[in-house]
């Protein structure tokens, strides 16, 4: 047992804190802010704060790279460890992830390959593709310790509940990624879900090759253990995978529900197919990323904002905000300074370049990057989200 004792404070009733005492911490607490912000000058204390501390709540989310593991000649897993905001994620569903290369920071959208983890890591497994900028530099050049710009997880390309009783996973490529991470969560635990419930999978993937299967020993593994039914096909013996075959690979096609992710081709003729014998069908698409940005700025570029459909043009040295607010597009703004972050928009595709240190921020089809209009002007052509 413990007692508490509340001490006595010299012309105060017991238990009772002077005014003047209650308001000290907090007196203290603003200057020594004071102090640290003189200190700091021109730099702001959130500057510093990022440096010690980048993962802490508050702050723009990011990520430490706790570890890189090779899966394939061309593919790596990164644990990551994002930063106090993390709002968690359910299997299946991906994030965006930015990273700086030669002081552009581009933005690609990967799965996340696990289900939550007690200790809150990610993990996310990029395939490197011949010229892709940021895909051959997470899988050959970053290294434990790095950090990531974050998003927060998005997508609805995850399983039921319950699951149906028989499932159907048609993947090829990396596109297992976000499948593996739906597996993961149903296996993890003492009993499996889909043995302790029933439930029948079959997964279907195609590769190139045995060795270029992502996850290849783990899916192999599952599938001596009778949880799935696991059928490789691989490319440079038998072709690609047509989809008239399913019949004779699945023959109770019919009776699942299919989960697919993979290239489009193979996505859009399971589409077709699908449709045509009302069998139900849920699809994840990767988009290609074909940017291009003005590395300067200089040029500038369109602005076009998609819900009224109005284009204006910009040049590279005026701030998004004045642009569009001197062509008649009514913003929402607030200090005007950058400090406030009340003029954000989601940037769509393109690219930005911030005004006050000349750093490019690019956006693939689709992303949705918080930019801040007031300081940052166009790097080419922009969709926002407005």
């Amino acid at each position: 047992m413990s007692t508490e004792v509340t001490p006595r404070v010299s012309g105060a009733t017991s238990g009772t804190t002077p005014p003047d005492a209650a308001a000290q911490p907090r007196g203290l607490r603003a200057g020594l802010r004071r102090f640290v912000e003189a200190a700091v000058t021109p730099l702001e204390i959130d500057d510093v704060l990022d440096v010690f501390h980048p993962l802490r709540a508050g702050a723009t989310l990011r990520g430490r790279v706790v570890a890189v593991r090779r899966e394939t000649a061309d593919a790596a897993t990164l644990l990551i460890r994002p930063g106090r905001d993390w709002a968690g994620h359910v299997p299946g569903q991906y994030l965006r992830v930015g990273v700086d290369v030669d002081g552009v920071r581009l933005w690609r959208t990967y799965s996340l390959t696990h289900g939550p983890l007690s200790d809150r890591c990610l993990s996310i497994t990029v395939k490197a593709i011949p010229g892709g900028v940021v895909s051959q530099h997470l899988v050959h050049r970053v290294r434990p310790g790095q950090m990531v710009h974050l998003g927060q997880a998005e997508g609805d390309f995850v399983l039921p509940s319950p699951l149906p009783r028989k499932l159907l996973m048609v993947t090829a490529g990396s596109g297992i990624t976000p499948v593996i991470g739906m597996l993961r969560n149903l296996f993890s635990r003492a009993e499996p879900l889909p043995v302790a419930e029933g439930v029948d999978i079959v997964l279907l993937h195609s590769a190139l090759s045995r060795s270029e299967v992502i996850f290849g020993e783990e899916l192999r593994r599952y599938a001596a253990l009778g949880w799935l039914r696991l059928v490789e096909l691989h490319t440079d013996t038998r072709g690609r995978l047509d989809v008239a075959d399913l019949d004779e690979i699945v023959p109770d096609l019919d009776e699942r529900t299919t989960y697919a992710c993979g290239p489009v081709g193979l996505l859009d003729a399971l589409e077709e197919h699908h449709a045509g014998r009302g069998l139900p069908l849920h699809l994840e698409r990767f988009k290609a990323v074909t940017l291009a940005a003005d590395p300067d700025g200089a040029g500038g570029g369109s602005l076009t904002f998609a819900r009224s459909g109005t284009v204006v043009q910009a040049d590279g040295a005026t701030p998004i905000l004045d642009a569009a607010e001197s062509a008649g597009v009514l913003m929402p703004s607030g200090c005007r300074m950058g400090i406030c972050f009340g003029c954000v928009l989601p940037l769509r595709e393109g690219a930005v370049r911030d005004l006050r240190n000349g750093e490019i921020t690019t956006a693939a089809p689709g992303d949705g990057v918080a930019i801040q209009t007031c300081i940052s002007a166009a790097a080419g052509d922009c969709h926002l989200d407005h």
